[in-house]
């Protein structure tokens, strides 16, 4: 019986393991890359908890989760809809396929981004 769970289990993993690698988000970005897409924030309920990087989530700070950007990596995101932008920080990570950037609600609130919008992303470096 034990046996038949951890098979099952391993199937699991495989197959996440195949969709994380076979989604059409590209697995690494390059500095100076720009990348359209879908942009979400969050904030509600994580304030004080730990980011992916260990830091203490801080809803009004200027920072983002990205798939797969090294920790403090500089991103300028810009909200399509009014051409308002800002730069973030990665310092968390996103679990979503279909978006590209999650937001801090303080960063999302600067460019008027309230509900998942269309956004660019340029990466800027360390």
């Amino acid at each position: 019986m034990c046996l038949m769970k951890n098979q099952r289990l391993n199937r699991l993993l495989l197959l996440v393991a195949i969709a994380g690698v076979t989604s059409s988000y590209p697995i690494t970005v390059n500095a100076e890359q720009t990348i359209n897409g879908l942009a979400t924030w969050y904030g509600p309920g994580f304030n004080g908890s730990r980011t992916a990087n260990g830091e203490m989530f801080n809803p009004d700070a200027l920072t983002a989760a990205h798939h797969s950007l090294p920790f403090g990596t500089q991103v300028r995101v810009t909200n399509v809809k009014n051409g308002r932008s800002v730069v973030v920080r990665i310092n968390d990570r996103l679990g979503d396929p279909g978006v590209v950037i999650d937001l801090s609600k303080g960063a999302a609130k600067s460019i008027g981004l309230m509900e998942t919008s269309p956004i660019k992303m340029e990466v800027l470096g360390h």
